[in-house]
């Protein structure tokens, strides 16, 4: 006896059933399309935030090796002491900025500005107290002072006076420009809570790197 076959039209993607009528099905899931173009708009916006952060990892834990560096020093004087007490302190405000800004807190961006500022403050303070407290004034070496003579002397003084006069105007450029670039973060903290609906911002939250 003979018959005929029908032939079932499978979709060649999958070997799992008979291609639908209606043309290929979306996979289920509890997001929709919507749902991740959401998601790609936040990862746009939280972007100049992350770079921000990374910003500040850098600068924590560069301040932070120079305070362990200047411990040795600590001990010669109660000037070197305050300079480490300082320069941990501002490697601490660093840090903390930072985890402000991956929960998304515009305070934060304020707190990592300011803290370049008390930095910049700090580095003038003990540049104009080495330049004019006598720390670092020849005549406090008599045996120094009476082999370099009065040509060496003055040679030494112009050479102190820009060693420290150029840091006065780099920690300008640097820590000047950094508390400038963490200032003008906030408006992208805020633009992102403001823009990004809370289920985002939890998800976004809850996968920032610590």
């Amino acid at each position: 006896m003979s018959g005929s076959s029908a032939t079932v039209e499978t979709d060649p993607t999958t070997s799992d059933g008979p291609l639908s009528p209606d043309g290929p099905q979306a996979p289920d899931g509890p997001l929709t399309p919507e749902h991740y173009d959401e998601l790609a708009r936040a990862k746009d916006r939280i972007k100049p935030i992350r770079r921000a952060a990374g910003v500040a990892a850098f600068n924590g834990w560069t301040i932070a090796i120079i305070a362990a560096l200047s411990l040795p020093f600590a001990v010669l004087g109660w000037d070197g002491l305050l300079v480490s007490i300082g320069l941990f302190i501002v490697a601490y405000f660093e840090f903390r900025g930072r985890r402000q800004l991956l929960k998304f807190d515009p305070g934060g961006a304020s707190l990592l500005g300011w803290n370049q500022v008390g930095f910049l403050s700090l580095i003038i303070v003990y540049c104009l107290w080495m330049l004019f407290g006598g720390t670092s004034d020849i005549e406090n070496h008599p045996e120094l002072s009476q082999f370099l003579g009065t040509a060496g002397k003055e040679l030494y003084r112009s050479l102190v006076i820009t060693l420290y006069g150029s840091v006065i105007v780099l920690s300008l450029v640097f820590q000047g420009g950094n508390a400038i670039y963490y200032f003008t973060r906030r408006k992208y903290v805020d633009a992102y809570l403001h823009e990004t609906p809370q289920w985002v911002r939890d998800f976004q939250r809850a996968t920032a790197a610590n």
